[in-house]
């Protein structure tokens, strides 16, 4: 059975793969744009966040169109909902 993602957890993965010291899960909006004026992380951070995630959560990536990825990249509510809807098997328990 798969397992909802909420943006809490998605928002402790961040902190805890990026190893983001001066970042607590709870100073970042679940809306908050990840890149840029956001949360300010840059395409190394998304390249090491989605191979992480694909790891981490055993994504089904298989026919999703790698353009949209930064569309579900966006915040952690967005990034929630893809992982959600891509794992194929209920993600281990967070480090």
């Amino acid at each position: 059975m798969v397992q909802d993602i909420s943006p809490a957890e998605i928002k402790r993965f961040i902190v805890a793969t990026l190893d983001l010291e001066d970042t607590k899960p709870e100073d970042i909006g679940d809306d908050e744009p990840l890149f840029a004026d956001g949360l300010g992380l840059d395409s190394i951070d998304a390249f090491e966040l989605g191979i992480a995630l694909k790891k981490a959560y055993r994504l089904d990536l298989e026919g999703a169109a790698q353009a949209s990825f930064a569309h579900h990249f966006r915040t952690p509510s967005t990034l929630a909902a893809f992982v959600t809807a891509r794992q194929s098997q209920p993600a281990p328990e967070l480090p």
